[in-house]
């Protein structure tokens, strides 16, 4: 079966069915795609873990396939109507609809019209109609009028029942409608009358209309929220006369009574069943089109949001900004372990401001704070003027955090296992600062789709989403690489080959024994056994080891490699690593084996350059306009500092300093022609935008990056 799989993903993915056969190999031997696309390079032929994530994706989905196949075939031969032109037709055909168009007329069925009509002894008036030979089909009917069929009429409208549902079950007619579909399908939304003023929020769908092939991923996914909550009806359909134009010259043979009663058969079957299933069935596939595209931008604003530059192991002052209830502040140690909190109030209703500034100038020094971190919720603009303005005995730098999601962590069994001694507003406060230090590891312990970036999360599959993000987290959170000796639990769980019971067994035995000095001391962790060692131990890092490699992305498996180097430059591993010139003088192909290829040796010469580098950028400090603090003090025209804040397919948001955030149609994001905004932007970019609109009612802001215009 695997050889059929790999042919079929080599067909639909341009990838050599080798790479495919291979990178199969490795997925059913239990590897995961960061070890496969970062250790198996000379396996997959380099691969990367996009690909190796849809060979992975589409070979489950055939998997899948394979079992239905199993069921319907069991489900046809219980019927004793499998032959062997059937069972061939099924066993070399890997295309779901296909599939169950081949199985409709097998399958079991409810009590169906014509299924009541063949009861009645129906089935042969049907055939006899269908053939559109019999002129008479009056007195043809007639024969069949007996006990259940009071008279010809009754004989005439179940033999169309039966007929409606062969055109229904043809494959051919099926085929036909779905192409008439695909090029002229037209999806309508109309508000459901009387619910205009609720369904405000949907006014561009109220009466709306276009080419199904031609709606985005957002208004499809606005209309069917819109539908789901009620405010909205929503079709899709093709020209109608159209499709039975195709119908009737499919089935239409001749012109007489017979073929007239064929002609009913044939629209019946098509506006009761053919046009129902088929639109579903678009309906589903659009969804899913549109579902794979909104899922595909969130899982790269969750990448970007996850590998957003982290300020390092430096003691921060985090402080959750508030009006009535007050600032809640915090200060981290290095490791982001809280050594005191408290809360002040500088603002309104309060205005606590001198009480409030000496304490936050008596906390900078008393723990040596470095940096503080601002929460940009309610009161943020505030709180950043106030803190600025204060005088410190140090110099410190300023950073305002996103909040996103902070209030779910606060709030979760993780932030109570933390924290337990502790109220939300603490932990959130925590949650600000510790983002700051290391966004990645902070982030990892909330569910992806509350972190706020993305478009529709609550309304795509929420498997699918789930699976996408959770392979998103893993994938970063093996791109950068852990501290095995300080990563918390939830960081350990998305390392390749460990999960929430290794990595739980990890934290306990580094309780228990103290720090980790080697990679392979996680041998004795209980239940780490050699394979899950394997998958993991190349991007857990030991920064004070006494083998440099255990601080670097370079594999165990590869250890001997390097050693070989050193030995033949007559040097120790970690001259190696420190002396360029001595790097300089190996001649990699030396070095390629049967096992080992130049990928992996390429791979490892980086790692010597700079063992254990962290592949995010450095952190910069940003600033919002000072004049501008409500949606009232924006004007048209002005030019301004912003951060993006979330990318969809439509656009992107910036964050200019207010509590609304301001609009980039894709149309204005440069002066060029954009089909992708990430392209132009990223998460957390710092850019320069001018006002083109403000809807101070609606709270809506537009605004462009073609500051040339």
């Amino acid at each position: 079966m695997q050889v059929i799989f790999s042919k079929i993903l080599s067909q639909s993915l341009s990838i050599p069915e080798k790479q495919i056969s291979k990178t199969i190999d490795l997925i059913n031997e239990g590897a995961t795609i960061p070890f496969i696309s970062r250790y198996r390079k000379e396996v997959t032929g380099g691969l990367d873990e996009v690909a190796v994530g849809e060979i992975k994706k589409q070979y489950e989905k055939l998997s899948e396939l394979s079992k239905r196949k199993e069921t319907i075939l069991s489900s046809i031969e219980e019927q004793q109507k499998l032959t062997p032109e059937l069972k061939g037709r099924i066993d070399n055909c890997w295309d779901t609809t296909e599939l169950e168009d081949i199985y409709l007329p097998f399958k079991p069925k409810r009590q169906t019209k014509a299924e009541i009509a063949k009861k009645k002894g129906l089935e042969p008036l049907a055939k006899i109609l269908m053939s559109q030979q019999e002129r008479d089909i009056s007195s043809r009917a007639k024969q069949f009028v007996r006990e259940e069929v009071k008279d010809i009429e009754e004989a005439l409208h179940g033999a169309r029942d039966i007929i409606a549902e062969w055109v229904n079950e043809n494959e051919s007619a099926r085929n036909s409608i779905r192409n008439i579909f695909r090029r002229e399908a037209v999806i309508s939304s109309k508000v459901v009358k009387g619910k205009e003023e609720e369904a405000s929020k949907y006014r561009n769908y109220f009466d709306f209309s276009e080419p199904l092939y031609k709606s985005s991923s957002h208004r499809l996914l606005a209309m069917r929220r819109g539908e789901s909550e009620g405010f909205l009806r929503v079709s899709i359909s093709p020209d109608d006369e159209h499709c039975l134009e195709v119908l009737n010259k499919r089935f239409i043979k001749s012109d007489n009574e017979a073929s007239g009663q064929v002609a009913l058969a044939v629209k019946d079957s098509y506006k009761r069943l053919l046009k129902p299933a088929i639109e579903t069935e678009f309906a589903a596939l659009s969804k899913e089109k549109a579902d794979k595209q909104a899922i595909l931008v969130f899982a790269e604003n969750l990448r970007q949001l996850l590998l957003a530059p982290p300020l390092g192991q430096k003691r921060v002052l985090g402080i959750d900004p508030g009006y009535r209830t007050g600032c809640k502040v915090v200060c981290l140690d290095e490791q982001g372990n809280l050594l005191h909190n408290e809360t002040i109030y500088p603002h309104p209703p309060q205005n606590e401001k001198s009480k409030a500034g000496s304490k936050i100038t008596s906390l900078v020094s008393t723990y040596s704070v470095q940096t503080i971190a601002i929460g940009n919720g309610t009161a943020s603009r505030e709180t950043e003027q106030f803190i600025t303005n204060l005088r410190y005995d140090r110099k410190l730098q300023v950073f305002v955090v996103s909040e996103d999601g902070a209030s779910v962590y606060s709030a979760s069994k993780i932030a109570r296992e933390e924290f337990p001694q502790y109220d939300v507003t603490v932990r959130g406060a925590i949650s600000i600062g510790r983002r700051l230090m290391d966004p990645l590891a902070e982030l990892v312990k909330i569910e992806p789709k509350s972190i706020g970036v993305g478009q529709y999360q609550h309304d795509v599959n929420q498997t699918e989403l789930k699976k996408s993000l959770d392979q998103t987290v893993e994938n970063c959170v093996n791109l950068v690489g852990i501290n095995l000796n300080t990563a918390s639990i939830h960081l350990l769980t998305y390392v390749s080959g460990l999960g929430p019971s290794l990595a739980k067994n990890i934290v306990e035995y580094r309780t228990q024994k103290g720090p980790f000095s080697a990679r392979k001391e996680l041998l004795k962790v209980p239940r780490l056994g050699e394979k899950a060692y394997e998958q993991a131990a190349g991007f857990l890092r030991i920064p004070d080891a006494a083998n440099p490699l255990d601080n670097s992305a370079v594999h165990p498996e590869s250890y001997y490699i390097v050693e070989k180097m050193a030995k033949d430059l007559k040097c120790e591993v970690k001259d190696l690593i420190e002396q360029k010139e001595l790097r300089n003088k190996i001649e990699l192909t030396h070095y390629i084996n049967d096992k080992t290829g130049m990928p992996t040796l390429v791979d490892i010469m980086e790692e010597l350059d700079k063992p254990g580098r962290d592949p995010r950028k450095g952190i910069k400090v940003f600033e919002f306009d000072p004049n501008v603090r409500t949606i009232n003090d924006l004007r048209e025209g002005q030019i301004l500092p912003g951060i993006v804040s979330n990318i969809t397919n439509f656009g992107c948001f910036v964050d200019i300093g207010i509590k609304e955030k301001g609009l980039v149609h894709i149309s204005n994001l440069a002066d060029r022609f954009v089909s992708d905004p990430t392209e132009v932007v990223s998460i957390h970019q710092h850019v320069q935008v001018k006002v083109l609109s403000i809807d101070p009612e609606r709270k809506r802001i537009q605004l462009s990056m073609k500051l040339s215009q």
